[in-house]
């Protein structure tokens, strides 16, 4: 299974076009997500299952085939990971306000297409929940990750942790004394309006 993140003209037919050349390469699209849109250009997160013995060359091969398409990422994304979209998330934490924040954490690699997810009570500095992938994150590592009270994004270096790959994050904060950080190995990069829709979901939490 893997993650490509293409851009593509923001016209239509380019997303068919997209879809059918990587169709016609062996690759099985699982899903399709729009993250962004940047100056008559859309950016896609394409989720594909490659055969045995296709190599993801050929599915970047097969997208960039078509007219004015990018590809910015490609990357294995874990297998067996569920795909669910914002508003079946909402309405788990609608469901269960109690637990809204821990449902967040747990279905946001799914949904934001990351590694991993943790819960921190920010007053505390403590992780108080955290997805199966996520790293030990103690206070110094918290505190080196800087402040937790804003939503933004941050690139650290291989090594940040002892034997970690270099990692994107993105941190929101939720409600005023809690923060949930996403980790993506490597990359690519959280887009604003990523970022907005994990905000978003965020700021439920307290209304929830």
């Amino acid at each position: 299974m893997f993650l490509i993140r293409v851009s593509l003209p923001d016209r239509p037919g380019s997303l068919g076009a997209v879809a059918t050349a990587l169709g016609k390469s062996g690759a099985d699209i699982q899903s399709v997500s729009i993250v962004g849109r940047d100056f008559g250009k859309v950016i896609d997160d394409f989720i594909v299952e490659l055969p045995l013995g296709m190599m993801p060359d050929s599915a970047v091969s097969a997208c960039t085939s078509c007219e004015d398409v990018a590809v910015l990422w490609c990357s294995r994304y874990p297998g067996g990971a569920g795909l669910e979209s914002d508003v079946e998330v909402l309405e788990r934490m609608l469901a269960d306000p109690d637990n809204a924040a821990e449902i967040l954490t747990e279905a946001a690699p799914p949904v934001f297409h990351c590694n991993w997810a943790v819960l921190v009570d920010t007053t505390a500095q403590l992780v108080v929940h955290a997805t199966t992938l996520a790293p030990d994150l103690d206070s110094a590592a918290l505190a080196s990750i800087g402040p937790l009270d804003q939503a933004r994004t941050l690139d650290l270096a291989a090594g940040w942790l002892p034997a970690w790959v270099e990692t994107v994050i993105g941190v929101v904060p939720v409600g005023s004394d809690r923060a949930l950080i996403v980790g993506r190995h490597g990359g690519p990069d959280f887009l604003t309006a990523e970022l907005a829709r994990l905000r978003y979901l965020a700021t439920l939490i307290a209304m929830a």
